[in-house]
């Protein structure tokens, strides 16, 4: 198949997103499709559409030109007015199908996937709506309630409505501040005491105009994918130090990662029963990955959804993954042939 893997973007996790985008490439090269590996934002000056995908292909060689314009990103938002840089939306139209490797804002808030749908380009994950609710951690949070997924009691504010008082939603510390739709836990903050909510308000708010304020549960952080409408062994995430911050979630041996999680029979269906409900409940299709927390009594509490997770190979599904006995390059392709069932 020729694909085109999307890397890179705009978002605060346009790093994660490379590597990602790179492992992807190379291991769908490595089962013999023509991949290549396009940053989604800074595009390709120049290229031939009808020998893009054809002859040898230097995977590095194309991540280290996606990542020489790191420095220039911000710089090259104010510049431009199309998200789509050079040549992207023309490569993607002659690819089967796009890998989509981008994680955060554009990229898995359904905008992406939403301009794709209208120009009727195939491409992996969710669709425009459900990568959209998912997102969005208020809205989330509501369908979870809506559907009997358990979820920490939360509330969202804008900073138009913005109240110093924690008292006036009925709450109490510690809390958990975070962004609405950040991801990879940048803006997400655990505070004990009033001056530290104020400030993580300021600080969340730096980064959007809307937050989510929900109680902190106290316990251990498991996370599950769901592919295919099936849920996949469990994983435990125990941080060394910290909670499962950016810089815990790659900095190599910040956290162990334990895959089956330790849990009884029991436990482990119940949580995916909920993974597999909450999937259900955001209208996901091909795959995701939900996170829970569960306190020192047994209770479970999701949390979010990621439409877009992390795809190098150590990350989270590709661990699950393995354990089923399947390894890195197929379950890229799995993942490209669960997508296409979107389009039968």
């Amino acid at each position: 198949m020729k694909i085109v893997v999307l890397a890179g973007g705009t978002s605060t996790e346009r790093d994660v997103s490379i590597v990602s985008g790179t492992g992807v490439c190379k291991a769908l090269r490595q089962k013999g499709h023509q991949a290549i590996l396009v940053d989604v934002f800074a595009g390709l000056e120049s290229v031939k559409l009808e020998a893009a995908f054809e002859g040898d292909y230097d995977v590095e060689a194309a991540a280290e030109y996606i990542k020489s314009f790191n420095e220039r990103i911000q710089e090259l938002e104010k510049q431009r007015r199309d998200f789509f840089g050079p040549n992207v939306v023309a490569l993607c139209k002659a690819a089967d199908i796009v890998f989509l490797a981008l994680h955060g804002e554009n990229g898995e808030n359904g905008k992406v996937q939403a301009a794709f749908d209208l120009m009727k380009i195939k491409y992996t994950g969710t669709g425009h709506t459900g990568s959209a609710m998912a997102m969005d951690k208020g809205i989330t949070k509501a369908l979870f309630q809506m559907y009997q997924v358990p979820t920490p009691k939360g509330v969202t504010m804008t900073v138009k409505n913005r109240r110093n008082d924690l008292s006036v939603h009925g709450m109490d510390f510690p809390v958990v501040v975070k962004t609405c739709c950040g991801g990879s836990s940048i803006g997400v903050y655990i505070v004990q005491n009033q001056e530290a909510y104020v400030k993580a308000l300021d600080e969340a708010f730096s980064y959007e105009e809307e937050v989510v304020i929900e109680e902190y549960i106290q316990g251990k952080e498991y996370t599950v994918a769901v592919v295919d409408g099936e849920a996949y062994p469990i994983v435990l995430i125990e941080p060394v130090s910290g909670f499962y911050d950016y810089k815990n979630k790659y900095q190599a041996g910040a956290t162990i990662e334990t895959c089956p999680a330790p849990l009884d029979e029991e436990k482990t269906r119940k949580m995916q029963e909920y993974a597999v409900r909450g999937y259900k409940a955001l209208a996901l299709q091909a795959y995701g990955r939900l996170d829970f927390m569960m306190d020192e009594a047994g209770n479970m509490y999701c949390l979010e959804a990621n439409t877009l997770p992390g795809m190098t190979p150590t990350s989270l599904i590709p661990q699950e993954a393995a354990a089923l006995g399947m390894d890195y390059p197929t379950l890229c392709e799995h993942l490209i042939e669960v997508s296409l069932k979107k389009y039968e």
